[in-house]
């Protein structure tokens, strides 16, 4: 059985040159070497409130914490959109929900050890209308899922940054208003 680190150096994502060109590099190396890549973020909301999950401890980087509902990086020649439906059915166990992108994010953080997250962050949304939480989410991926409220996360980041990922944390505290705007139409909106 291969280990996490051997996992990932396996994975090939999407890497982003000083050009704006595209070219495929290992996961493991991306992150090690802070080399630019694309990302998708995905938002399920349900009234207003966002889906969390918290990280599986086993994961490489970033274990134990809460992040958004889905994070992940397209494979070489993945479309962001079959990324973010994939990823979002084999973490947290949804699928069949419509996912529109609604901007994208680039940052830049230490995310623990050796590694780094130069990410091009593309997000999309989903409305769900069924507040149950999630059961399938996979455990190796996911060890528990929780609905907030956008102003419950920005205070809880505020006062214990320690238990959220770097990038859920610039999310909120840096681009509040971009994701205020997409949560407030699930308040009067579901759409799965």
């Amino acid at each position: 059985m291969l280990t996490v680190q051997e996992q990932t150096e396996r994975e090939v994502i999407t890497a982003i040159a000083d050009n704006g060109d595209l070219y495929p590099i290992g996961k493991w190396d991306a992150h090690v070497r802070n080399v630019p890549h694309l990302a998708v973020s995905v938002f399920l909301f349900n009234r207003g409130r966002l889906l969390l999950q918290q990280r599986a401890d086993c994961k490489y980087h970033s274990g134990g914490l809460w992040a958004n509902t889905c994070c992940s990086h397209p494979r070489w020649n993945e479309s962001l959109p079959n990324c973010a439906e994939r990823r979002l059915l084999e973490e947290v166990g949804c699928s069949d929900f419509t996912l529109q992108p609604f901007g994208t994010i680039n940052y830049k953080a230490k995310v623990g050890g050796k590694l780094y997250e130069n990410e091009s962050a593309h997000c999309f949304v989903g409305y769900v209308d069924d507040d149950t939480l999630p059961t399938l989410f996979n455990p190796e991926e996911v060890q528990a899922v929780r609905w907030q409220s956008l102003e419950q996360l920005r205070n809880d980041i505020e006062h214990a940054p320690e238990h959220y990922t770097k990038w859920i944390r610039i999310y909120i505290t840096q681009h509040f208003d971009l994701i205020s705007s997409v949560a407030l139409e699930s308040a009067d909106k579901a759409i799965s």
